[in-house]
């Protein structure tokens, strides 16, 4: 057996309008090469100009994970050639990065399903070591016997997440890549989708036998472009590198390949260090003052997860599963909040939400920032339940037809399917001609079996000129008859 130690580095596109550089607009899937100029393309004697906004981004992020920032950020020019970035350098940052230290929590809830009930350590936290700013290359496309380049991704301001080796399987890698993914989802820093490859991720993985060996040599998995592949690529990797050290063949530092087809890493080169590079500051841009950037963006910062759960469960009264669910999606959480109201127990409010709401959202394939029902008008239908005009199957058809039709109010759409509250003296009037046309049951009610208060209730439906609320009658007919 041997001691498992991962690192991983994420590469975030933040989600802003133009390049890190540049005034080129920032695009996914437009046709190639249609948004570059001098300073994306390399050419000689172009100069670059900050992206303030893609700065105050990665600050937010770097906040919202209690990072740090030295005083003075500066930029560096990376060297190799490779060519997906023609200038033959990357500007990045060694030295002086944006932020520093740091860390993201790993929640239950973040792991695959499958290994939720073997959880090494609970709630812990995955220390970072950076987060550093540059700009993404260009997108290669390799065929049989060429490469295609597009320079549209060139240029966009890309976010470097380096944690401290603190992962030891796979199960916690993933679930560090879900709760950074919903930290940047909450910050609106970057969309982070590893489909669209705005989210992307280098994995290094060491095997040593003892805790107190210096760390193995390190092997950096990349091609990794979704969860799952991510999951399996270190199962392999963590298996190969097994296999080779008990036949006593040492490992170099390298970096791999994931093979997704075939399932298996497949080997690439031999990694360079850092010294490989050859860093220097970037002559064309000036070091940047952070703390007037920090103090603009820090009003900023959303609630971090851990509180918002520790004060659903405290403030609103709801249980850990509900308000785990309910904060998973910063912006579901907002939404959750709008829609409440003190006239309705909040654990209603969540469980129409989650219950109702999450379901009809999946259905669409749509997420709750696209929800076309606005928080108020969900409100307004609890509010209906909550009076008693509505029952709660009533209320999830009078849903369905606002969520097709978000322009109606829930008391129209109400009226719209039948759902009128019978006044006091007619319902009454309804269930005391029930009562005696059916002596049978009624008896047997008195005699103990409620369940036939259903069918009493069911009748009382069927005579009534509108639709009452089926809880309403029951609960008459239960007072009348027991």
């Amino acid at each position: 057996m041997y001691l498992v130690t991962i690192g991983l580095e994420v590469h975030a596109q933040v989600n802003t309008v133009t390049k890190m550089f540049c005034a080129c607009r920032t695009s996914f899937g437009e046709d190639p090469n249609t948004h570059t100029c001098p300073v994306c393309l390399g050419l000689p004697g172009a100069l670059p100009v900050l992206n303030r906004i893609a700065i105050e981004k990665t600050l937010l992020t770097g906040l919202a994970l209690g990072c740090r920032s030295p005083e003075f950020s500066r930029w560096d020019r990376k060297n190799y050639f490779y060519p997906d970035m023609p200038k033959n350098y990357q500007t990045t940052q060694m030295d002086f990065p944006l932020c520093l230290d740091g860390g993201v929590p790993l929640f239950d809830d973040c792991y695959p399903t499958d290994a939720r009930k073997n959880i090494r350590t609970p709630n812990k936290i995955v220390r970072l070591n950076r987060i550093h700013l540059e700009e993404d290359v260009a997108k290669s496309t390799h065929l049989a016997n060429s490469t295609l380049i597009d320079f549209n991704r060139a240029g966009t301001p890309l976010m470097e997440i380096v944690t401290e080796p603190d992962l030891e399987s796979a199960e916690e890698a993933f679930a560090y890549l879900r709760s950074l993914q919903m930290v940047l989802h909450d910050c609106n820093t970057s969309d982070a989708d590893l489909e669209k490859g705005n989210l992307r991720c280098d994995v290094n993985i060491s095997l040593r036998e003892k805790q107190s060996d210096p760390l193995g040599a390190k092997v950096e998995l990349k091609n990794l472009n979704s969860f799952s592949a991510i999951r399996r690529a270190i199962h392999f990797e963590i298996a190969r590198q097994t296999e080779e050290l008990d036949l006593g063949i040492a490992q170099i530092q390298s970096t791999r390949r994931w093979n997704d087809d075939l399932g298996e890493t497949q080997l690439m080169r031999t990694k360079e260090d850092a010294h490989d590079y050859r860093y220097f500051p970037c002559p064309d841009l000036l070091p940047i003052a952070t703390a007037p950037l920090l103090d603009t963006v820090r009003p900023r910062v959303p609630e971090p997860r851990l509180s918002r759960i520790a004060r659903y469960e405290t403030d609103f009264g709801l249980t850990p599963y509900d308000a785990a669910v309910l904060t998973a999606d910063g912006n579901l959480a907002r939404y959750f909040e709008a829609a409440s109201d003190p006239s309705i127990p909040a654990k209603k409010t969540a469980n129409f939400i989650i219950n109702n709401l999450l379901g009809i959202l999946n259905e669409a394939s749509i997420t709750i920032t696209d929800c076309p029902v606005p928080p108020e008008k969900l409100r307004d239908l609890l509010t209906l339940v909550e009076s008693g005009t509505l029952a709660q199957n009533q209320a999830k058809e009078v849903f369905a037809v606002l969520f097709a039709s978000p322009e109606k109010s829930p008391s129209a759409i109400a009226d719209q399917l039948g759902f009128k509250p019978t006044s006091a003296g007619e319902l009454d009037t309804l269930i005391d001609q029930v009562i005696k046309n059916n002596p049978t049951e009624v008896e047997a009610v008195k005699a103990g079996n409620e369940k036939l208060l259903n069918f009493l209730t069911g009748q009382v439906m069927k005579s009534a000129p509108t639709k009452p609320n089926p809880k309403q009658v029951t609960d008459l007919l239960r007072a009348k008859l027991l």
